[in-house]
């Protein structure tokens, strides 16, 4: 199948899964804990069983990972696989926050080839295809021209964000805090923010759509280091990354290191 169709088929499925989480937003889901700082609602598993079916049904050779399903190491060493977040930010959707995305994208050796990132509660549909853009709403998109820091604007943990402003000798615009993670990369893709970070420990499933966007819009998404990130391997789980523009990664880099390093000594 070409990635043409893949993303055809994503957005269908954003779509319909979009539609069923509204049905709970707002409505008090059911929910519980899930490990030491995550929680999963009665909508998440709802749209997990939704996607799973539509997707798989129509691309029964495709492989699957998922944050609400169980691995299945078959379906992963497929040579195209679905990585998906049913809801991303889900402490946001159960608060209410309009920030929460269905989070959708095909992966072939280690990168995101296809993906539909949707935010239900606000309308818009993101979509990206490799080596022929992104779109938001179907309008192409680019991220900022900013190519110097005074004046960044910079999204993620308030903590983080706070100390990198601190170690910066310019000054910089603090976005705020976006419980999506690939909503808030998404905002640097869409050049409503120049730089997005994120705390070690994200999941294949919060990036993979949102690194495609990010790339395919003309910015980076990469480690501290400058690696960018492979996806269904081994390991599933992320060092720190850092979204955003060509010519303020390495600068921004440095100051996210130095304020991590900072924070654990």
């Amino acid at each position: 199948m070409d990635t043409d169709s893949d993303v055809e088929l994503l957005t269908e499925a954003a779509r319909e899964a979009g539609a069923l989480a509204l049905t709970f937003f707002r409505r008090d889901p059911k929910s519980w804990a899930k490990g030491e700082t995550s929680v999963v609602s009665e909508a998440d598993i709802a749209l997990d069983q939704l996607l799973a079916a539509r997707l798989l049904t129509a691309r029964p050779d495709y492989g699957w990972l998922s944050e609400e399903t169980a691995e299945d190491p078959v379906q992963r060493a497929r040579s195209r696989v679905f990585v998906v977040d049913p809801i991303d930010g889900t402490k946001g959707f159960l608060a209410g926050s309009t920030e929460w995305t269905v989070s959708l994208a095909v992966v072939e050796d280690g990168r995101p080839v296809a993906a539909a990132l949707y935010a239900p509660a606000l309308g818009s549909m993101f979509q990206g295809v490799a080596g022929k853009g992104a779109t938001r709403d179907g309008v192409p998109l680019r991220v900022s021209a900013r190519a110097e820091l005074p004046g960044a604007n910079v999204a993620g943990s308030r903590r983080l964000v706070r100390d990198a402003l601190e170690l910066a000798s310019v000054p910089l615009e603090y976005y705020g805090f976006v419980a999506s993670l690939a909503y808030r990369f998404a905002l640097v893709a869409t050049g409503e923010v120049d730089v997005a970070i994120a705390r070690p420990g994200a999941y294949d499933w919060d990036l993979a759509a949102a690194d495609l966007l990010v790339h395919e819009a003309g910015g980076r998404l990469a480690g501290l280091d400058g690696t960018r990130p492979r996806y269904n391997r081994q390991e599933r789980r992320h060092p720190a990354l850092l979204a955003a523009t060509p010519e303020l990664s390495d600068a921004m880099a440095t100051l996210v290191a130095m304020a991590e390093s900072r924070r654990a000594g």
